[in-house]
């Protein structure tokens, strides 16, 4: 088959009326793109829930533990009693 005959058979496609479309096509596709979007939805606010509650306990484990404070030195005794 050469190049023109397949730009021949291309353009017949391209020319000819698209079949119908059956009705319940579009309501089916409504009804999954809107649960679709739903579950997304429900998706990020979760996410958005659990980076909350981990910056929360971020938060207060390090208003407990401090870890910003040097620990105090263990290798020499204190000097007590000179």
């Amino acid at each position: 088959m050469s190049r023109a005959d397949r730009e021949a058979a291309a353009r017949r496609i391209m020319e000819r009326t698209p079949p119908p479309v059956p009705p319940e096509l579009h309501r089916e596709a409504v009804r999954r793109g809107t649960r679709l979007l739903r579950r997304r939805r429900v998706a990020l606010r979760v996410m958005w829930l659990v980076l909350l509650a981990a910056s929360v306990a971020f938060t207060v484990w390090a208003l407990t533990v401090r870890p910003w404070v040097e620990p105090p030195s263990v290798t020499t005794p204190p000097l007590t009693g000179w």
